[in-house]
């Protein structure tokens, strides 16, 4: 799972996700990219399930990388606690996303390898997301 080694604060606030993705909404470092259309949380285990999904789907072929980190934690208290006595204790990890970030890209395989690769890694994840071509992120990528 996902997690940082250490953080600075062990509880955090819920936060907003409004506006554009302004950082990492480039393809950096393969060919073809997965972008999300939506803001949402992304958990560490959705990350690893996109990730399992799309290296077994390229075969040994091809190199997967992921661009987004879970650095957030969601709290919960537990089931049946009375209110008050403090906020709950970390539960898991997220990463934010907003609309325009690139969160997986792949390198070294074919464009319809990637775009099945894509396809199988959307369904692991909870935002509507857009397969896209280093050089035509901003533009429509085309659904997968």
């Amino acid at each position: 799972m996902l997690m940082p080694k250490r953080v600075k604060r062990r509880r955090v606030h819920r936060g907003r996700m409004k506006g554009v993705a302004t950082k990492g909404n480039k393809i950096a470092y393969g060919e073809y990219g997965l972008i999300s259309e939506e803001c949402g949380w992304i958990t560490s285990n959705q990350i690893e399930a996109a990730r399992i999904a799309m290296t077994r789907s390229i075969k040994r072929g091809g190199k997967v990388y992921i661009d987004i980190f879970p650095h957030k934690p969601v709290t919960k208290k537990p089931a049946e606690v009375r209110m008050g006595s403090g906020k709950g204790a970390p539960e898991y990890w997220v990463a934010v996303v907003k609309p325009g970030r690139v969160m997986f890209e792949i390198q070294g395989v074919s464009e319809e390898k990637a775009r099945e690769a894509m396809r199988l890694a959307m369904h692991k994840l909870p935002v509507k997301c857009k397969f896209a071509i280093k050089g035509q992120e901003l533009a429509e990528g085309g659904e997968a």
